[in-house]
């Protein structure tokens, strides 16, 4: 694919990314953000590929890809556990 065309999709999903995130309500931000941060997850297996297959370049960007996608997956999960830790009852039922 060409630099031009590889540019406008980039652009275009910039646009279509901040046209969806302002139609989301405040109440479904963090659930959808979180949920969406656990699912990245599919992120650490191309930064893999990438990682392995690469020359030093490649497997320099695919290393860092892999530390800053394990970061995002963790902190979806530590985000949606604190989030189900409010709807837990506080009372000791005995």
């Amino acid at each position: 694919m060409s630099a031009i065309l590889l540019l406008f999709i980039f652009v275009l999903a910039i646009f279509l990314g901040l046209e969806l995130i302002t139609k989301v309500p405040s109440q479904l931000h963090t659930p959808l953000m979180s949920g969406s941060n656990a699912i990245s997850g599919i992120t650490i297996v191309g930064a893999l590929l990438a990682a392995g297959t690469g020359g030093t370049v490649g497997t320099i960007l695919g290393t860092l890809a892999v530390v800053f996608a394990t970061i995002n997956v963790v902190g979806g999960y530590l985000v949606t556990d604190r989030m189900l830790a409010m709807f837990k009852s506080s009372r000791r039922e005995e």
